[in-house]
């Protein structure tokens, strides 16, 4: 019997691409989606913030990935709502929830290497808040939860992260604009290969601890490395510029997504790299698209 995967989000980042490696893994791969809202494919209509709505669309269907992600600025708002909302969903369907995980946890001054070990310190803002959402899913009776924790994203499509939007959205013209001191190690995630590995997980859930904490290591590159990476996919040299953090900081003042925005922006000068061998354990087989094949899909894509 076919393995059956709700994908909330599923027009987002995480939940485009695992809709995508569900469906190529040969599960049964369902979009959950707002009313009134398309999407490719297979699909249930359901308010996801309503937990009557969501219980019902949830039923019958082994996996659900969380791939839900408020506006930036609505977080505060918005995320306990979600969170209730998903986990009375998995409550009432027996599927076990899958949640693409990040870095805010750890808070302001992280260390250099994050692990399922390290204490997630963030005490404010956003990190705070997805302390908490984790927690809620650990702390439900009965609910089988896996976060799969990974950096910021590399993929082919141009949504206006921060590889496309501000690194390489100049490229064509011989620039990048990189965010912080080239020299800090940052965590990258190429989200095809991160959602393959969510699906593996997925696959192997029932062996799996009741609340799974899985880092993705990716790619841990300094900025030099990413800018390398870059020219060599291009076969250019590139001027490299930084992002003008103080018209941001100005911009900020009226923009609530912006102000948001600056509050991450200790991430580019803070090194950090997630530790992979959890995942190495799990799943010995995975096999991660090389850096300089991943840079040729997502720049000549």
């Amino acid at each position: 019997m076919t393995d059956k995967v709700l994908i909330l989000g599923a027009n987002g980042r995480f939940g485009r691409a695992t809709h995508k490696a569900f469906s190529d893994a040969g599960w049964d791969v369902t979009a959950l989606v707002r009313p009134g809202k398309s999407h490719t494919g297979k699909t249930i209509e359901a308010d996801a913030s309503d937990p009557d709505a969501l219980a019902a669309a949830a039923k019958g269907f082994d996996v659900i990935v969380n791939a839900l992600n408020p506006p930036y600025h609505k977080w505060t708002e918005m995320l306990p709502v979600l969170t209730a909302s998903v986990i009375a969903a998995a409550r009432t369907s027996g599927a076990t929830v899958l949640i693409p995980g990040n870095v805010y946890n750890f808070g302001t001054n992280p260390p250099s290497l994050l692990s399922t070990e390290t204490p997630q310190a963030a005490a404010k803002g956003k990190g705070a808040l997805r302390v908490e959402m984790e927690r809620s899913f650990r702390d439900a009776p009965s609910i089988r939860t896996i976060i799969l924790r990974g950096g910021d994203f590399i993929e082919a499509e141009k949504t206006g992260n921060w590889f496309d939007g501000q690194i390489t959205n100049k490229v064509d013209k011989g620039v990048i604009t990189y965010p912080g001191p080239t020299d800090q190690i940052h965590a990258w995630a190429y989200l095809p290969d991160m959602a393959r590995a969510a699906v593996e997980l997925c696959e192997i859930r029932e062996t799996l601890p009741r609340f799974a904490d899985v880092p993705f290591a990716g790619f841990a590159l300094t900025g030099d490395e990413l800018i390398t990476a870059i020219e060599a996919a291009t076969d250019n040299t590139l001027k490299v510029k930084t992002i003008p953090w103080g018209i941001m900081s100005a911009v900020g003042l009226f923009s609530p997504v912006i102000r948001e925005v600056i509050a991450m922006r200790y991430l580019w000068n803070k090194p950090h790299q997630l530790d992979g061998r959890a995942l190495d354990t799990l799943l010995p087989d995975f096999k991660p698209t090389p850096l300089n094949v991943a840079m040729q899909q997502v720049l000549h894509s």
